[in-house]
């Protein structure tokens, strides 16, 4: 059964959709990817026409592979970059391993050679206290625990954003779960490299 939240959206966003001058690359995630996907894209737009699906869905969501089929059918990729593991608190973390497993399977096939890397999710902070961990950030890193080792079989590379916020409850908003500019910023860097990482690979 899907769990689903009072609201669902989904946002998809294709930079030179008219043009197949530049490789492209495509973010994957929710609104932690919304939000730092400017950053991304002032960084590598001379290298890559960037796109990205953000949505609600979580990976154990069976809608959330048909959302990717969307994208994916429509546009061939060189480097996908996805993140999934903030909603979807319904779903247990088996039911969690189970869809990112079936999700990381359906990139290998549809992403037709697609360059993938995980990002794994960052924590959540109790509302309107910065200094304070939320409960759901230990189901975070159980998730994240999960993807890199689901990642780590296929040897998919895995971009450590976790780690790179734990340490600076100032990069978030009041709410806890969003970023503020600064934290935007450091995650749009830290996966721009990553994908301009990945094409130094492919030249290697």
């Amino acid at each position: 059964m899907a769990h689903r939240e009072q609201i669902e959206w989904c946002d998809v966003w294709i930079e030179g959709g008219d043009t197949a001058s530049l490789p492209r690359a495509l973010l994957v995630g929710d609104s932690i990817v919304k939000s730092y996907y400017p950053h991304v894209h002032r960084r590598i737009a001379e290298t890559f026409a960037l796109a990205r699906l953000a949505t609600s869905k979580c990976v154990s969501d069976p809608s959330f592979v048909r959302e990717l089929a969307l994208v994916l059918g429509e546009y061939e990729f060189a480097t996908i970059h996805f993140n999934n593991g903030l909603h979807g608190r319904a779903y247990s973390e088996e039911e969690y391993a189970a869809g990112f497993s079936r999700t990381l399977g359906f990139l290998v096939e549809a992403g037709k050679g697609a360059r993938i890397i995980v990002g794994n999710t960052t924590p959540v902070w109790c509302r309107d206290e910065p200094q304070a961990l939320d409960a759901m950030t230990d189901r975070v890193r159980e998730r994240n625990r999960m993807a890199e080792s689901l990642a780590a079989d296929r040897e998919i590379p895995v971009n450590d954003l976790f780690a790179a916020v734990i340490d600076h409850p100032e990069y978030f908003s009041p709410d806890g779960v969003h970023l503020v500019e600064e934290g935007q910023a450091i995650l749009g860097d830290i996966v721009a490299n990553s994908i301009m990482a990945s094409t130094d690979h492919e030249h290697a």
